[in-house]
Parts: C-alpha cells; sequence; structure tokens
C-alpha cells in the first residue's frame, strides 16, 4: 500500500513538472511567432496569469450534465496518456504506471478526449459550436490514419505494442533510433504530427478569428481553464510519445526537455512558413502523401 503511495506522489510530481513546461514551451512558441511576425508577443509568465484569471472566475450557464462532463474528458485524456506513457526512462520514479499499458491504450485516449469533448460542447446546441466540432473530428481521424500505420509499423518492427519495450531497443546511440532504424513510419507519424498540434496550416478548428471554433464557442471561466491545462499537458506527453516512439526516448530531465522541444518545435516552423488549409484541403492533404508513407511503412515490415 505504502509503495502505491508513493509511486502517486512521484506521477504527480512529474504531472506538475509536464503541467508547467508545457505552459512554458507554449509561451515560447508564441513569442518565437510573435518575432517572426516583428513584433514582441506575450511575457512568458503569461500563462500562468491566464490560467488564474480563469479558474477564478464562476459560471452560472449550464446545459446538462454532459456539459460540464465535456472538459472533464478532455482533461482525462491528456492525463491518461501521460499516466500510461513513461517520462524518463530507466526511472523508477519518472515511469509512471507505463507497465499497465500499452500503445493501444495511449490510442484509445487520444480520441477519448476529443469525442468527450464533443458531447459536451455539442450539448449546448450552439451551431458554430457544432460546426467546430465537426472541422475538428473530420480533421483528427484523417490525422488518425496514417499515424496510427506507423504505429502498426513499428509493432511489427519491434515485434511488442510496449513502449518501455520499444524504447529499450533504441538504447546504445542514435543509429538504434527508430527514426534511422524505419525512417518511412517516423516520416509518415512527423506529417500526422502536424495535425495533432493543430498549428498552421492545420489549425482552422482553432483559429482565433474563426468564430465557429467549437468548443471555446460555448466554453468560459473555469471550463476553459480546465481545458487550457489540458492542452498544456497535452502538448509535452503527444511530444514524449513521439520522443519515445522514434527518438529513443528521455534517460534524463535536461534530454526529455531538449526532445520535446523540437518535436513541438517542428509544427510550430512549418506553421510560420505555410499559409492555413481549409478543411477539406487539409482532410485531403493526410490522405495522400502521409497515407500512402505509413502505408509502404506496414508493407516493409510485413
Amino acid at each position: 500500500m505504502n509503495d502505491i503511495i508513493i509511486k502517486l506522489l512521484w506521477t504527480l510530481l512529474g504531472l506538475f513538472i509536464v503541467l508547467n513546461w508545457g505552459m512554458l514551451m507554449g509561451a515560447t512558441m508564441r513569442k518565437i511567432v510573435a518575432r517572426v511576425a516583428h513584433r514582441r508577443g506575450i511575457p512568458f509568465y503569461q500563462p500562468w496569469l491566464d490560467l488564474t484569471k480563469l479558474y477564478a472566475n464562476r459560471s452560472s450557464i449550464s446545459h446538462g450534465v454532459m456539459f460540464y462532463l465535456g472538459p472533464v474528458f478532455r482533461l482525462g485524456g491528456g492525463v491518461g496518456i501521460f499516466l500510461f506513457l513513461p517520462l524518463i526512462y530507466g526511472s523508477e520514479y519518472f515511469s509512471n504506471f507505463s507497465w499497465a499499458g500499452d500503445l493501444v491504450l495511449i490510442l484509445y485516449f487520444q480520441f477519448f478526449g476529443m469525442l468527450g469533448m464533443a458531447l459536451g460542447a455539442g450539448e449546448g446546441g450552439h451551431p458554430n459550436s457544432v460546426i467546430g466540432i465537426t472541422r475538428g473530428l473530420s480533421q483528427f481521424t484523417t490525422v488518425e490514419l496514417p499515424l496510427t500505420l506507423a504505429v502498426i509499423s513499428i509493432a511489427l518492427q519491434y515485434n511488442t505494442l510496449s513502449i518501455h519495450e520499444i524504447v529499450a531497443a533504441q538504447q546504445g546511440g542514435f543509429q538504434n533510433w527508430t527514426v534511422v532504424t524505419n525512417p518511412l513510419a517516423t516520416v509518415a507519424a512527423m506529417l500526422s504530427l502536424l495535425g495533432i498540434f493543430r498549428h498552421a496550416p492545420f489549425n482552422l478548428v482553432i483559429a482565433p478569428n474563426e468564430a465557429p471554433i467549437g468548443p471555446p464557442t460555448e466554453y468560459h471561466s473555469s471550463f476553459l481553464g480546465v481545458l487550457r491545462t489540458n492542452g498544456a499537458i497535452l502538448h509535452v506527453v503527444e511530444a514524449a510519445l513521439f520522443m519515445n516512439l522514434f527518438f529513443g526516448g528521455a534517460t534524463n530531465w535536461a534530454e526529455f526537455i531538449l526532445k520535446t522541444f523540437l518535436i513541438y518545435f517542428w509544427s510550430v516552423f512549418v506553421g510560420v512558413v505555410f499559409p492555413r488549409f481549409r478543411i477539406e484541403q487539409a482532410v485531403t492533404w493526410f490522405l495522400k502523401i502521409p497515407l500512402v508513407i505509413g502505408i509502404l511503412a506496414v508493407i516493409i515490415f510485413i
């Protein structure tokens, strides 16, 4: 019993670190984008101020039980990925509960939050919210196709679905990383990552100048605070997932921070170079080159 309590405390510490790193990384990326546009950008502490303000606000608006559960489901998806993802390879304290889950569970949690959020925002009945949800689910469904094929490819390559075992197989130098041993799966996954992080050109569903952007149309105050909290956590754990699958994992926090920053920066770099796609363009794009590369990655290891 004591061992479980200690494990939970270390896991909560890891979640605290991931949350704060996610907010700092998000502020840094917004600062980079602003400098590219010859602006100063926000101060680095702005995400903490925003989150404090949102949690301090209260709302009397409600559309039913599912309206309340929507942000909880969304946060549950991000935290669920975190719980079953090893942060630091070989660490007794920051391996979380990775021994109890595998890649199938991780992929399930990725969609779990999206579907819960769609049900919650949809209960509000606002037409703009429904349009935003439809756009988001349409794009995310096509994003999942090349990502799932990349996961199948590395599962065939390493003959396991355990993230811990996949990271273990990549130890011994960068020449053992999946990016070197299975470049097709890595390319398919990194292209799908652009849609997962939803920077330009795949950010129509959350574009600030769009009226029908989904959940933010309905949610505000502490509801939006929960969504912002999940956003900070989710960006880090999704970058950590790709780090573990394709870039050898991390054996210390410095390596974790550097790799997750560079993986996240990949989507930001593309975002400041390319203009925004319409939703039908984004869906079509993921069903072309990324999907074909993902199929080839699977065929090689069959």
